[in-house]
């Protein structure tokens, strides 16, 4: 017998993409216990995608990028949940346009991001990656070609002063002589202006901040405005021997720029959690270097954040569907 003919309504669908690396099963439990009907495609295939979630109200991707495409071949859809803090593979503008909503996880991981990028910090500033690599019986004495600086006699600066980036000045901030920071978006408030003060953060231009900034750590998402922000003349406009830390993404630096200002020496390190290419092809630029701290997407990771993640990606479905309106959305879709 039919739903239909037995006088009730039809489940909603919820649809997962991938889920390569992760165990949807709180999410999966949770819509469910809302009564969706739920399935999990384990593809970043757009045609497989759209095959397999023709019916579907909810779209709960990994790292498939849902494009226009999508989109606009999903008629019942009303919402696309994001697993992440970033939403730059989401096609936004057409999401809006088709009267879906696309959701983020924010906050979830603020303290554990924060902690790695103190952590990648600190492993490029104290240049781990050459030492434990000489810490042998045969290399024991050997240097690396320079000193590591003094933090307490040099500038941080913060490009992107919102949850993340006040944790990290919080945590990183007592280690440096000086915080600078920068951020367009924060408002020009009493309270604002309170609560860097109470970090320890001067707030100031773009400009004043790169070239003031011994170490540089970038937290702002992936935007039009900001890709390749960080090119050779930004670089250029570093003090020389600077440090570059970058745990958002990939797609805000210019490799090959990068790359050069490590090979020149004005930039002594790079700290990154994060490339423009996951998984990196073969001979990736930043690849393989004993002046670059690299791991592999990884900083928003814990215990906690494991299952958070996922759950409230799925509260976010079940929410949109149910009242209209999702917990945590990056848009405003017409309808």
């Amino acid at each position: 017998m039919s739903d239909h003919e037995a006088g009730t309504r039809p489940r909603p669908v919820a649809v997962y993409t991938d889920v390569e690396d992760t165990d949807p099963a709180v999410g999966i439990a949770l819509l469910e216990a809302h009564g969706f009907e739920v399935r999990v495609l384990g593809s970043r295939d757009p045609q497989t995608i759209i095959s397999g979630a023709q019916d579907a109200v909810a779209l709960l991707p990994g790292y498939a990028a849902i494009g226009r495409e999508v989109i606009e071949a999903l008629p019942r859809l009303e919402v696309v949940a994001l697993m992440s803090m970033g939403f730059d593979y989401v096609d936004v503008e057409a999401a809006t346009e088709h009267g879906v909503w696309v959701t983020n996880v924010p906050g979830a991981a603020t303290e554990e991001v924060a902690t790695h990028a103190l952590a990648l910090l600190l492993a490029a500033v104290r240049q781990l990656p050459f030492y434990t690599g000489t810490a042998t019986a045969e290399r024991w004495n050997e240097r690396a070609p320079e000193a590591p600086p003094r933090l307490s006699e040099r500038t941080l600066g913060i490009v992107g002063l919102g949850r993340i980036g006040r944790e990290f000045a919080r945590l990183a901030g007592p280690l440096f002589g000086r915080v600078v920071g920068y951020d367009p978006m924060l408002p020009d408030t009493p309270e604002v202006a309170a609560d860097l003060a109470a970090l320890g953060i001067e707030r100031a231009s773009l400009d004043a901040v790169r070239r003031a900034s011994h170490a540089l750590s970038l937290h702002v998402p992936l935007t039009p405005e900001t890709a390749g922000m960080v090119d050779a003349a930004f670089l250029d406009g570093m003090p020389a021997g600077s440090i570059l830390v970058n745990v958002s993404r990939g797609g805000l630096l210019d490799n090959d720029a990068v790359a050069a200002a490590l090979d020149s020496g004005q930039l002594s390190g790079a700290a990154l959690d994060v490339l423009d290419e996951e998984p990196p092809r073969p001979g990736h630029p930043l690849l393989g270097r004993d002046d670059v701290v690299l791991t592999p997407h990884i900083a928003y990771f814990s215990d906690f954040t494991e299952g958070e993640y996922v759950r409230v990606q799925a509260q976010n479905a079940v929410t949109a569907i149910a009242t209209g309106t999702p917990e945590s959305p990056v848009n405003r879709p017409a309808r």
